[in-house]
């Protein structure tokens, strides 16, 4: 069986793009697997030298079934790095993993992804498959995945008849901004402003494909596929204020699962798992989302 491609966007941060390659070529699909990098330009001065040690290293990654980088000649930001190279990708396999160059992956990462993505790839209702998922306690001795309605961005996959819904306009956005109750539910039931995101999306504030991609999963009634454990690790937060070394913290050292998972025969969200997912989410360091918001608003600031 062929393997979904995995799409890895990098940039300026030669030591976590080390680390994100080794853990994904340790996954025991990577010999099969074609690796499509996606290389974007200095925005500036400042970030030519370590974008130029980024490429030096991306041209001598081996252990994957092919290794294809696309060097941008301009600088695309990342949402449009992302956007564009999810598009082409799809177009080309019908489906696509995506992985960011500060993610550290277990080493079933690449099995699940792909096995959810075959699992599930002919059901309009599913979207996306998740290898992320915050630390749910309630889930330590769980085995099956679990479906909830919305996006993450770290370590994901989709497929081309899902990703052809991405509006990247945010036409939308007026059903949810008039409409309460909508509202509300786009908010996770107000446990993470999303609504106030989107608005600043449109406003020009900030640059994010990720709030555009859940408005699009979230106004077709799509769902995402999570693990009950998570697969992914994010290791690419910066120092900063006391809060987000707080985050960083615990995020560094939230453990990565090397367990199998089984998958929902009926895809449906369960109103009580869908219920703990948010409380942890809320939990989580003062809410991980909104931590995570800082997180993207930061990079964008800093030219990623």
């Amino acid at each position: 069986m062929s393997r979904a491609p995995v799409a890895l966007f990098v940039y300026n941060r030669p030591d976590l793009t080390r680390q994100t390659v080794a853990a994904l070529a340790a996954n025991r699909f990577a010999d099969g697997t074609p690796l499509h990098i996606f290389s974007d330009a200095p925005r500036h001065e400042a970030s030519r030298q370590p974008v130029e040690e980024v490429r030096s290293f991306i041209r001598t990654i081996t252990g994957f079934q092919s290794v294809t980088i696309i060097e941008r000649p301009t600088n695309y930001g990342l949402a449009s790095s992302i956007i564009d190279g999810v598009t082409g990708l799809c177009e080309k396999y019908g489906r696509v993993i995506v992985v960011e160059d500060d993610l550290v992956t277990s080493s079933r990462f690449l099995s699940y992804m792909n096995d959810a993505l075959t699992c599930y790839e002919h059901d309009a209702r599913v979207m996306q498959i998740s290898g992320h998922i915050a630390h749910v306690s309630e889930f330590a001795g769980r085995t099956e995945a679990l479906f909830v309605p919305f996006v993450t961005s770290w370590g994901w996959g989709t497929w081309e008849r899902a990703w052809k819904q991405f509006d990247p306009t945010a036409q939308s956005w007026e059903k949810i901004r008039d409409d309460g109750a909508l509202r509300k539910r786009f908010n996770l039931d107000d446990h993470f402003d999303y609504a106030t995101m989107l608005q600043m999306q449109l406003d020009g504030k900030i640059d994010s494909w990720a709030i555009r991609w859940y408005l699009s999963v979230f106004l077709r009634g799509g769902m995402t596929l999570f693990p009950p454990r998570s697969f992914v690790r994010n290791i690419g937060f910066d120092s900063g204020t006391h809060g987000s070394r707080v985050l960083r913290w615990t995020l560094s050292r939230q453990p990565i699962s090397e367990e199998p998972v089984s998958f929902p025969t009926v895809p449906q969200i369960i109103d009580h798992d869908y219920a703990l997912v948010k409380k942890a989410l809320f939990r989580q360091t003062g809410g991980q989302l909104g931590a995570m918001f800082r997180w993207v608003r930061r990079r964008l600031a800093s030219g990623l």
